[in-house]
């Protein structure tokens, strides 16, 4: 049976539109008990109205997740220098594949994809695979625009991509947002040559290595885990000690390759000097899911896209008036100033000049969800691009016993659905999960007692880094609460870990009662079989799951 720390009265949970999170979330971020008596109806869930976006043209928002970086290109080669880092350090098609990036096989012309092929049907050794174990065919692919996220764009205007020969690279959203079928060539654990396939989460991207095989991953500096002084110098996040202005591009990429500080498969998108990298998430059927991030911070979908291209794709917006007005909003004057000072003195100490990159324009509506740093891309784009991963269908669920999975399917609506759909076609519910319900354990202290309301203090408890997350950043953003945000709960068969944090291994380990009561997400299932039985359950869910 499920062993339960208390019953959770939704009503008694604030709405804030339909809960899921995006850059950074994991599925199963949160659950809690429903009643005896539910009828498998939605319950208290069925009056929470879903946060409902604008939506464009389907087909110029596909180009725009694949292909649009609004300039950033500038950034990730100006001052993060990724080309030049993969080039110096020799980057092989095999070494980009263990970085966990990915290659649309349609991108190349037939005599490549040709002799590709030929190459991934023998060991791969640079004797049989010597295309696979050249850094120039790297570069051939970049050209290509055939790795998947990173995008060459014709910076010199001469009718041709080279990246040899001035051209620049940029990033989009499909970096951490799109995976190939693997027609061609699946790495274990690592990334995939094949046709592409949008929207699924990037479980495999190693993204803190990639960033450190920029020449210069010290222009990141705003989203490393920093010692800040107005912290007294302590730190916040996975590793003992923070960086600083003076610390040595060794000493980050030291921080950014360690996995136990910057997990495979996470991505660290909140400006706050904390080390909180969080879970790729998947970005099929938006229409299903928001408010959006962990934390349940931003409501509408494009909101949350422009925050991204804004603050994360070209962090160098922060130095703007715009930007140290946001980091001072969420981090109190102190904070946010010497997050603000710091990165201005990195970007001088590194050599980077003519920030920031990004092309975007003013908002009238500085300092809101719309524009929090004052800025907002094409709003056009944003909103063709909210029709596309609408549109994008979620993979069908793993079929398993039908007998186990009905047995744990009446399990699910009797215990779970205070939080999640029974019907994984709805959207999902429209509330954040108070800090205290997801985590008993959670036994915080005050870092920052004051904020610009409706900022609610900054909180974190000691020794566990669930809650780093939501420790700044965090729905109080919008009014709400410090929590997490509900997932869906889909393409769960290929996640790799479980919460927010990657903090649980597997599904089993989830569910079970050995993690304590205190844990995040202390909901289990004290029988071995029972447990077995409701992962194959969870594994089976699609949007046509009832």
């Amino acid at each position: 049976m499920f062993n339960i720390p208390a019953r959770v009265n939704s009503s008694s949970l604030r709405s804030f539109g339909c809960a899921v999170s995006c850059v950074l979330v994991a599925a199963l971020a949160g659950c809690s008990s429903g009643s005896e008596n539910d009828t498998g109806s939605d319950g208290p869930l069925s009056s929470e109205a879903p946060i409902i976006h604008q939506t464009g043209s389907v087909a110029s928002g596909k180009q725009v997740f694949r292909f649009e970086t609004f300039g950033n290109e500038k950034f990730w080669t100006d001052a993060v220098r990724l080309q030049q880092g993969f080039i110096a350090a020799g980057v092989t098609p095999i070494k980009a594949l263990q970085l966990g990036l990915s290659v649309d096989i349609e991108a190349l012309d037939a005599p490549t994809q040709a002799a590709l092929a030929a190459e991934l049907k023998t060991d791969l050794s640079p004797a049989n695979a010597p295309l696979l174990n050249d850094p120039a065919t790297t570069v051939k692919l970049i050209n290509a625009n055939a790795v998947i996220g990173i995008v060459a764009k014709d910076s010199n205007g001469d009718g041709v991509i080279d990246i040899t020969k001035g051209d620049k690279t940029g990033a989009t959203c499909a970096l951490c947002h799109t995976i190939t079928d693997g027609s061609a060539f699946s790495l274990a654990n690592g990334g995939s040559i094949g046709k592409r396939l949008d929207g699924r989460a990037t479980h495999n991207l190693n993204f803190g290595a990639l960033l450190a095989t920029g020449l210069n991953s010290r222009a990141y500096y705003p989203m490393l885990q920093l010692a800040l002084q107005a912290n007294g110098g302590k730190t916040l996040g996975r590793a003992p000690t923070g960086l600083t202005p003076s610390s040595t591009e060794a000493e980050v990429d030291a921080y950014l390759n360690n996995p136990a500080f910057y997990p495979v498969g996470t991505f660290d998108d909140t400006p706050d000097g904390n080390g909180d990298p969080m879970h790729n998430p998947a970005l099929f059927r938006t229409d299903l899911a928001a408010p959006w991030g962990t934390e349940g911070g931003i409501g509408r979908l494009d909101n949350f896209s422009n925050l991204v291209y804004t603050a994360l794709l070209d962090p160098t917006n922060l130095t703007t008036a715009g930007g140290r007005a946001f980091l001072v909003k969420l981090g109190g004057a102190a904070a946010g100033n010497e997050i603000v000072d710091g990165y201005i003195q990195v970007l001088a100490a590194t050599g980077v000049a003519g920030y920031p990159f990004l092309t975007a324009s003013l908002s009238p509506l500085a300092g809101t969800e719309d524009a929090p740093l004052g800025i907002r891309v094409d709003d056009t784009k944003l909103i063709d691009m909210n029709a596309y991963l609408n549109s994008l269908q979620a993979p069908a669920g793993v079929p398993g016993d039908p007998d186990a999975i009905a047995r744990s399917r009446a399990l699910f609506r009797n215990n779970c659905t205070a939080c999640h759909n029974v019907d994984q076609g709805k959207p999902v519910p429209a509330f954040i999960v108070p800090m205290k319900t997801i985590f008993p354990g959670d036994n915080p202290v005050t870092l920052l007692a004051v904020r610009t309301p409706p900022l609610n203090p900054i909180l974190d408890t000691p020794g566990n880094i669930f809650d780093d997350k939501m420790a700044v950043v965090n729905a109080s953003m919008r009014g709400g609460i410090r929590g997490t945000a509900m997932p869906l709960l889909l393409d769960l068969a290929r996640k790799p870990n479980f919460l927010h944090d990657n903090s649980v291994p597997n599904l089993d380990s989830l569910l079970n009662p050995s993690r304590g009561p205190l844990a995040p997400h202390p909901f289990y299932l004290t029988d071995a079989a029972q447990r077995a039985e409701m992962a194959t359950y969870l594994r089976s869910l699609d949007t046509k799951s009832r």
